[in-house]
């Protein structure tokens, strides 16, 4: 049997689960708050830490909320919903100022007010996962369940659009008609200006049956308001392909301070939260001070989400990305949005660069680094005094390696880390994206 306390929760991690300790040993307690005294199970023993989950909850704390998601404790795409939704955000900055502190050796001369916005429906991209279960003639459509293989019993979500929540029980339902049912493991999803766009990843070639079946999904449930379209994806992510209708609008997200229009394929990476995102974007570009004759660098570019809307302040941006494919979108998003002649993209593996790939880039007065979590301390080893520009800006969505990164600008190359804060780019989990501005 497993030992069980009463506990003393001192404070939280950054997963979200509470701190006490027994004897000394700390102890990690899943659905525990700072601040409340819990009745613990501890179910696994490791000789530093124990892990537990709470039993009883003796005396709440203050910032404890009921979960809006009946899917909560389950599901494995939230870990915060029982927590006040400031108080989430309040954890997160502590979070980051403490890596700054404890992993880069560094603080900030100001912490930034966090960015953040609606808590609920703010999910415009999701990969879910597709289960059918033989036992009981049905299939399984969603997350997965906590810590574990299985996909989650859902019938709704409450971070995705209500539109696309609305079309879970549906999918389950599309699922199960079709003769491979069995090899569908995930349709991701993606939520455009003018088209939601579902992509089916297919183990096994369609019927003629199962096209009619999918087409008549699509039209049962597309509307004026939200419209639908289903791709087909055979293989990686790179195989994908519109399968019906084919005349929808091209699936599209916006910049609105900047008048910037995105087009960009349903598997390729852009911000789930394209409200955040648009706030995200301005917030980058005022910390990066722009003016006209400023030359800029921006390093893991993407599809060009901030080197578009910097390329209408600037007269020149150049944009640095790894992926071949991303950096074709990126230039043909310049185009459509008729900034070519502002805008240079180029390919480069920006995790296996040097001084001298570095040094032939040129120098630029201010970068804009967004790096994936692994952070880009390859880059940041390879500034040199020569090419070191007046200001960086660097938005993370990883706060270890950021404050690993800020260790190397302000302890090796000199710089101030003049501001920081977070960005709740994604509610009621424990990913924490956030934005640090470096200057010489």
């Amino acid at each position: 049997m497993n030992k069980t306390a009463i506990v003393n929760v001192e404070s939280i991690d950054i997963e979200g689960k509470g701190i006490a300790h027994i004897d000394g040993k700390t102890v990690f307690i899943q659905g525990a708050l700072p601040n409340e005294t819990v009745e613990i199970e501890i179910y696994k023993q490791k000789p530093n830490f124990d892990m537990a989950r709470t039993l009883n909850i003796i005396t709440p704390s203050s910032k404890r909320v009921m979960p809006e998601c009946p899917n909560f404790g389950i599901c494995g795409g939230c870990s915060l919903q029982h927590i006040d939704f400031h108080t989430q955000v309040e954890y997160k900055q502590q979070v980051l100022i403490d890596n700054l502190k404890h992993i880069g050796n560094v603080s900030a001369e100001n912490i930034l007010k966090p960015i953040y916005g609606t808590p609920w429906n703010y999910r415009h991209r999701a990969r879910m996962s597709s289960r059918y279960v033989r036992k009981k003639e049905s299939a399984l459509v969603g997350f997965r369940e906590k810590a574990s293989v299985y996909v989650a019993n859902m019938t709704e979500c409450h971070i995705l659009p209500k539109a696309v929540s609305d079309l879970i029980p549906a999918l389950r339902d599309l699922v199960s008609k079709l003769s491979i049912r069995e090899r569908i493991p995930q349709i991701e999803v993606a939520v455009g200006n003018a088209v939601n766009v579902f992509v089916i990843r297919i183990m096994e070639k369609l019927s003629l049956s199962d096209e009619d079946i999918i087409k008549n999904f699509v039209d049962t449930h597309t509307t004026i308001s939200e419209p639908i379209q289903i791709w087909l994806q055979p293989e990686g992510p790179d195989s994908c392909y519109p399968f019906y209708p084919t005349n929808t609008p091209p699936l599209s997200y916006k910049i609105k301070d900047f008048d910037i229009d995105m087009p960009y394929f349903p598997t390729e990476f852009t911000q789930v939260n394209p409200y955040i995102n648009q706030v995200m974007v301005k917030k980058a570009i005022t910390l990066l001070s722009l003016e006209a004759n400023d030359s800029v660098f921006d390093f893991f570019c993407g599809i060009g989400n901030f080197t578009l809307p910097i390329a209408t302040l600037v007269n020149k941006v150049i944009g640095i990305e790894g992926s071949e494919q991303l950096v074709n979108r990126a230039i043909s998003n310049a185009r459509h949005n008729k900034l070519e002649h502002k805008v240079n993209y180029t390919a480069a593996n920006l995790f296996k660069i040097d001084n001298a790939w570095l040094q032939n880039l040129g120098k630029a007065d201010k970068w804009l680094i967004d790096p994936p979590r692994d952070g880009a301390i390859d880059l940041i080893k390879s500034i040199t005094p020569e090419i070191a520009p007046n200001k960086i800006v660097y938005v993370s969505c990883n706060p270890a390696t950021l404050a690993r990164d800020a260790g190397v600008l302000v302890n090796v190359h000199g710089y101030t880390l003049k501001n920081a804060g977070v960005i709740n780019m994604f509610p009621h989990t424990s990913h924490i994206e956030s934005i640090a501005v470096f200057e010489r």
